[in-house]
Order: structure tokens, then sequence, then C-alpha cells
């Protein structure tokens, strides 16, 4: 798939990388305030996000609004496009294919964004990491070299950070070895304190051998619930409709990792076609909620609307998560 974004947690730290799961709430406990699917109705590919007080910022796969488009919104809900936060990729990179952006935040008040664009030196898509002092940017990657680049493999894309309860950082991203015929596999590193550095030997963790998943997996995102690790990720074509999502149980942030039974938990319905990409965020009241994006059913693979921003919510049932959706109806929006 092109591109990912990223969905903050419950404060301006590194929350959403650690849901804390949620029953079930009365609507009166939410006031009687229903929302309805998409929330935001314009092209909008691989959603990821960031709280940052009481704003969330969610950042997407790049567009005719610059490289990396962003959204804000304060309640999940209800999203206003706010410009571009990357004008200008790395030295290294070319503009118009910058995919997947991830942001937490770093050491001494900063924001890094870890995003995907197309090497000059190799023409594989690749990954870098630019900083900003705030979430709305601008963020300004300083390398002259990408931070991985496995061009024998086909490239690297979809990098997703993860930050433990413990404070130690870790990077996530797939081999592009569909581009080239490959297998792909999700790896995993772990990220230097900075956050600017991969520190020891990237681990494969997972590689598309299951039926649904066909020639790609990718768009991982490591979560931990309940002292669990799990790692969500989508699968299959992202311009079909068999396009869908699905998540693997951890021991460890290096695995080994084992894939659920019950996959894929989020799939192409009446509603929605391809859904995928998505993120799985904490609200302060320790909801788990997933943005994700999916097609229209009557237009897959389009440009206009294309793959429209949806959000459902996760309930964890058995210690397994259960994606509500994609759900058209009215439902309690999150809290």
């Amino acid at each position: 798939m092109t591109g990912a974004l990223l969905l903050g947690g419950c404060s301006a730290d590194d929350s959403a990388a650690t849901p804390a799961g949620g029953g079930s709430e009365t609507s009166e406990a939410r006031q009687g305030v229903t929302f309805t699917n998409p929330v935001f109705s314009d092209n909008f590919p691989d959603p990821g996000a960031l709280l940052v007080g009481a704003t969330w910022y969610a950042y997407g796969t790049n567009g005719p609004t610059g490289n990396v488009p962003v959204l804000t919104s304060s309640d999940l809900v209800n999203w206003k496009p706010a410009g571009d936060v990357l004008p200008e990729v790395g030295k290294w990179a070319e503009p118009g294919n910058t995919w997947a952006p991830e942001v937490i935040t770093g050491p001494d008040d900063t924001y890094l964004l870890y995003y995907t664009a197309r090497s000059t030196a190799t023409n594989r898509q690749c990954i870098g990491v630019a900083s900003a002092t705030k979430p709305e940017g601008p963020f300004v990657d300083e390398s002259d070299q990408p931070l991985i680049c496995q061009a024998g493999e086909g490239g690297s894309i979809d990098a997703s950070p993860f930050t433990d309860e413990n404070g130690d950082r870790w990077l996530y991203w797939k081999n592009d070895g569909n581009a080239i015929g490959q297998p792909t596999y999700l790896y995993g590193s772990r990220l230097s304190a900075d956050g600017r550095s991969l520190t020891g030997e990237p681990k494969q963790l997972l590689v598309n051998d299951a039926g649904w998943e066909a020639h790609v997996i990718e768009a991982p995102q490591m979560v931990r619930h309940d002292g669990k690790l799990y790692l969500f990720y989508s699968a299959n074509a992202f311009d079909k409709e068999e396009y869908a999502l699905g998540y693997a149980t951890c021991e460890s942030p290096l695995g080994p990792c084992v894939k659920a039974a019950e996959n894929p938990i989020l799939h192409t319905s009446p509603a929605a076609s391809g859904p995928g990409h998505g993120f799985l965020v904490t609200t302060p009241a320790g909801e788990s909620w997933l943005l994700y994006h999916a097609w229209p059913p009557s237009a897959v693979g389009s440009v206009a609307p294309g793959r429209q921003l949806w959000l459902d919510r996760v309930d964890w049932v058995d210690g397994r998560p259960v994606v509500k959706g994609p759900t058209v109806e009215a439902q309690p929006a999150p809290r």
C-alpha cells in the first residue's frame, strides 16, 4: 500500500502506541452524541495520528495538498485540513511519493516524523526521519541519506514507531518486495534514544504466508494492551476489495510473533471496500478506536473520492481485539 497515517494517544507523549482497552460505554455516559462514517470523505490514505493537548493531528500519504497532508480534530470525528507538515523532503529523496507518515514525540520537546519517499540514488521507496518543534510542522529532514533503504529487497516503506512503557523506542516497517516479485516481511528494530537511528540488527517478524494476504503484508503497528503486545498489519492489494486488516501477538518487541487464527478482523462489507492501513488509538477516557481508510464500494481504486477516512470502535474480548466495522450506522462518539 502507498502511505500510512499516524494517530496519537491520550496525551502529548507516545501513549497512542499503548492503547488501554475500554469496555462498553452507555449512550447516557456519552451524552447521546453520535457520528456516522466516513469521518473525512475526501481522499486521505493510510491514517495515523497524534494527540497533543486537546487536538488530534492525523497525517496521511501525499496528495494535492502536499507531501504530508495533515488533518486536525478535537474529537476524532470532525476533521479539518491543516496544510502540509513536510514542505520539503530530505536531500536523498524526490517529492511526490511520500507515503505512510507517522509521528511520535521525541526528546527535548521535539516531534519525529517517519515517512516513505523515493530515493534518488536507488529509485526505490525508502524511509526517512524528520523533526519539528510543533506537531503541525514544518518538519525538516537534515540527512542526506535515508534511515532505511533495503533496495535489494524492493525498498522499505510504512515505518511505524513504537515507544514501550519503559521508554524504549522501536521501529517497524516492511520491505517492498511485492514491487519486485519477492516476499514481503514486516521488520522490527530498536531505535536509538533520540529516535534518529537504528541500533542492532533488524529482525523479520512476519511474512505473507496466509491465503488472505496474497502477495503483500504491510502497514505494521505495534500496540501494548494489558501488558501484551499486538502487531497489527494490513494485507493484499491496497486497490482491491480483498485488502483487509489482521494482527499477530508477540512475545517481545522483536517477537516471536504469531498471527491470529481469526484474521482478517476488518474486511470488505457492503458499506466499505478494501478497509485497512489502520492505526489504533486510545482516547482520554481509555477507549480503543481504529482509524483506517476504505474505498466506497462503487469507486474502488478511484482518484476521487479515493480512500476515505473511517473510524470504528475496538473492543477487547478475552484478549482479542474486535473491530466494530466497517460501520455506516450512527454510533456513539469517542470519549
